[in-house]
């Protein structure tokens, strides 16, 4: 995985609430045996029309918002636990995404996909909506390490929380197995030892 420290980029607003993991990335495309291409048809049925033409009213196919951030609406993941989600999502690439809630099975698949879903309060999230709305150029800093997210230029840092495991595998660029590794020394010595 990349590895995660500071993230600064635009955000793509996605003002929706309960966007299920089938909206994300609907059942009919998860017949692939790997994670590549799910990012073409990431929020399929809402980018593009029944003809299969662009839906020029949808977000992702406006070209003033664009960027590595995906803001969205309250209980982001919702429905089945398809890691597939995690993968169209990143795939479409997107490193972050910003809700005021998120389902437990959602973050954890994003996590484990080197995706940062950072929950912000209600009111911190219509900020950035109405930021971003305002000009869509502005920018977001996403700072692992201090754990905080803020607009740039904005001397309001919000704090986040994380599982320190997968912030140390996000900030180094692990998966279980490369953490495993990392610590193949201590366990030599711990077997070793006994």
């Amino acid at each position: 995985m990349e590895k995660f420290k500071t993230i600064t980029t635009t955000a793509v607003p996605l003002e929706v609430e309960n966007i299920d993991t089938d909206q994300i990335i609907p059942a009919r495309f998860l017949k692939a045996t790997n994670r590549n291409g799910f990012g073409d048809n990431v929020f399929r049925d809402w980018r593009y029309n029944k003809d299969g033409s662009e839906n020029a009213d949808f977000v992702l196919n406006n070209p003033n918002y664009s960027g590595r951030i995906l803001v969205a609406g309250d209980n982001f993941g919702c429905g089945s636990s398809r890691e597939h989600a995690a993968w169209a999502i990143g795939d479409y690439g997107f490193k972050v995404v910003v809700s005021s809630f998120f389902a437990d099975i959602f973050k954890g698949n994003a996590l484990n996909n080197g995706i940062l879903p950072i929950q912000v309060s209600a009111t911190y999230l219509s900020i950035l909506f109405s930021a971003i709305k305002k000009d869509p150029l502005t920018k977001i800093e996403v700072d692992l390490e201090n754990q905080t997210i803020a607009i740039v230029n904005d001397v309001e840092k919000v704090h986040f929380d994380i599982d320190p495991y997968k912030k140390t595998c996000l900030i180094n660029g692990y998966d279980d197995i490369d953490y495993l590794l990392s610590k193949k020394e201590m366990i030599e010595a711990f077997e070793n030892a006994n």
